[in-house]
Formats: structure tokens, C-alpha cells, sequence
């Protein structure tokens, strides 16, 4: 198997050390877990959203309904729980929008980041994504508000997952042909992950 050699947040020497919230979030999927950790130094009411939803339990039982080779893959979609509304998934949203927090974040492989409707900067609210590779593209135009610190293989698994396209056709070939599920996010204390499952070793973050 050939192994793509992508760029991470740990490759830019120049990129400062994260300030990072004291909780994580597990994303219990169908191909086993990724964990991600929040910067709310650059993106506070970003991450205040995600995780507010997060423990309201909206985004359990949702899927990843896109899965872009390559670049990114994108859940968080409510319509996406309800396989006869497939028409219609990455359409849905919380009920209301939240504004933008522009950062000089970079997009690569691993990190979390929210979508919007289309060029609306202020557009965001439920659905968010997680990169496959750098996507310079996406630098500033889109909030970054995280990053995967485990579950690198689960995202590979997730991100070539076979697709094609949706249901009517049209549009990009980038509907998982098997469910990607999502099936809980939980928030936890940063400190119950590491004590058992240690995060990325070689970040020393601040804690905020």
C-alpha cells in the first residue's frame, strides 16, 4: 500500500504552539475513533458552538456525507440522520448561524474546521469538517478551530472510502457509497484521555 506523505500542524516550525481548551472531543464513528482538541484562542465561540451541540447530543447518530479525496471530509449535517432525506443531506443546519472567526490557522491534514453556505463568511452553524491534506484554499476564508491529536487511521479510512455520486446525480462524486456514521461526539476533561491514552507526544500545548 502506498501511503500518502501529507503535511501536518507538527511539520510548520513557524506555527505557534496552540492554546488549546482543557476538553476534547471523541467522535465515535463506524470505523473506530478519532479524538480532536480545540484552540479556543483563535476560535472561542467556534468551539463554545460545537461543543454546545455537541453535549446536546445533535451530532449522534449523523453521518459524514462527504468524503473529497484528498482534501476534506464533512459532517455534522442533522439531515443526514434520516436515510430517506438523502436528497437533501449537507443541506441541513442548527436553526440558526453563527459568525465567523478569521485566523491564521493553517488547513492540513487533521484539522477541524467549520462549513458555511457559500460565500458567506458569517455563515457557519452546524456542519464542520476535517482536512485530508494542506488546503491552502482554505486558509482565512474558513473558521479552524481544532485538530486530530488520535484516530489519524480512522480519518484515512473515512477519507478513501469508495463514493460516487449523489442521488439524482450532478454535483461532485464524493457520496460515501457505504454510510460513514457517526454514531456519538462526547466531550471529556483532556486529562481522562491522556492518563490512559496519550495525545500527540510531541505537542506541549498551553492550557486554557
Amino acid at each position: 500500500m502506498v501511503h500518502r506523505v501529507v503535511q501536518s500542524i507538527d511539520d510548520i516550525e513557524s506555527e505557534p504552539a496552540p492554546v488549546i481548551s482543557k476538553e476534547v472531543a471523541i467522535i465515535k464513528t463506524d470505523k473506530g475513533e478519532i479524538v480532536v482538541e480545540f484552540w479556543r484562542d483563535v476560535a472561542p465561540n467556534t468551539v463554545t458552538n460545537f461543543i454546545k451541540l455537541a453535549n446536546e447530543k445533535f451530532y449522534d447518530g449523523t453521518a459524514f456525507h462527504r468524503v473529497d479525496e484528498g482534501f476534506v471530509i464533512q459532517g455534522g449535517c442533522p439531515l443526514t440522520k434520516d436515510p430517506s432525506k438523502e436528497n437533501e443531506w449537507g443541506k441541513g443546519d442548527s436553526g440558526y448561524r453563527i459568525d465567523g472567526e478569521q485566523n491564521d490557522r493553517k488547513h492540513v491534514r487533521g484539522v477541524l474546521s467549520m462549513a458555511r453556505k457559500g460565500e458567506d463568511f458569517n455563515s457557519a452553524s452546524c456542519q464542520f469538517f476535517i482536512c485530508l491534506d494542506e488546503a491552502k484554499s482554505l486558509d482565512r476564508l474558513y473558521t479552524a478551530f481544532g485538530r486530530l491529536i488520535r484516530g489519524d487511521d480512522v480519518l484515512e479510512a473515512i477519507g478513501t472510502t469508495k463514493t460516487e455520486f449523489p442521488p439524482g446525480g450532478g454535483g461532485e462524486k464524493s457520496r460515501p457509497v457505504a454510510r460513514m456514521g457517526v454514531e456519538t461526539i462526547r466531550i471529556v476533561p483532556r486529562e481522562t484521555l491522556t492518563k490512559s491514552n496519550p495525545s500527540n507526544p510531541n505537542s506541549n500545548p498551553k492550557q486554557l
